[in-house]
């Protein structure tokens, strides 16, 4: 059976997720870039946005799990849901004044299968300056609050989204298609069903948090991920309570695509 969550409470995510991406983007400008302890980028924006989040889920929903790319949190195997939030997705092109970064905060129910999501890119969208993609679990997407419908053949792959090493990691020899690469992977794996002529995506290895809220709306619109080897995307231990990176690039799309992309723009490097 799908999980449902209160329609208040789902109400009241998406406003407070809205909220935190027009917040980052009216302080976007005088933003300063820091550094955390493995080189990535880190703003004051990510540290704020992580704060409001978790402490709305933590008073709203305390028997939920939440991971949180910048807050350390426990887990519970227990725990009916689990939260996944990435503050500011894309914090590098964010810190250098670029409009591809997102707020995303996904869910996934007791079997860790990704079921809703709410993402704010307020300098990113569909010929306005904002997308704001919500889907409440057990219901249906939506972009800027219309119901979302795939647009074009998404089986016929000519465009594909790119994560930012795939120059020097993919073998490009059999396609003769075009690649776009945003800096953001929340984006990166949205594209596919929110842009008529993206057809797919590729992302290089990256943490839960990178990913969790474009799954479920991959899901809720009949694609999904899989492996560059072809195998089932899984969010097991070492992705999930370990919160480790997974373990190889990733094809996003329809089932036909993700195969089309095995076989025309193979992966020459599993462990990027």
């Amino acid at each position: 059976m799908d999980m449902v969550l209160d329609t208040e409470i789902c109400a009241l995510l998406a406003d407070e997720v809205r909220e935190c991406g027009r917040y980052a983007k009216s302080i976007q400008h005088s933003v300063r870039r820091n550094y955390k302890y493995d080189g990535t980028v880190i703003t004051d924006a990510d540290m704020e946005i992580s704060r409001r989040i978790v402490g709305l889920l933590t008073e709203r929903l305390p028997e939920a799990n939440i991971i949180c790319e910048e807050i350390s949190t426990p887990w519970r195997e227990e725990a009916p849901y689990s939260f996944v939030l990435d503050p500011i997705d894309g914090t590098d092109m964010y810190s250098q004044g670029f409009p591809s970064w997102a707020v995303a905060l996904g869910m996934m129910d007791k079997v860790r299968k990704p079921v809703g999501a709410w993402i704010s890119a307020p300098r990113w969208g569909l010929g306005v300056d904002e997308l704001f993609v919500r889907l409440d679990p057990g219901g249906t997407p939506f972009v800027n609050d219309e119901p979302l419908a795939l647009i074009g053949d998404k089986d016929a792959v000519a465009q594909v989204m790119v994560s930012s090493k795939g120059q020097s990691n993919l073998d490009f020899s059999h396609f003769s298609g075009k690649v776009r690469t945003v800096g953001s992977s929340i984006i990166h794996l949205i594209s596919p069903v929110i842009y008529p002529n993206i057809e797919a995506c590729v992302n290089q290895r990256a943490y839960i948090w990178d990913m969790c809220a474009s799954h479920a709306v991959l899901l809720s619109m009949g694609m999904d991920i899989n492996y560059s080897d072809g195998s089932p995307f899984l969010y097991n231990d070492e992705f999930v309570t370990k919160r480790k990176p997974y373990s190889m690039p990733i094809y996003a799309g329809t089932a036909h695509a993700r195969a089309w992309l095995q076989s025309n723009l193979p992966v020459t490097c599993h462990n990027w």
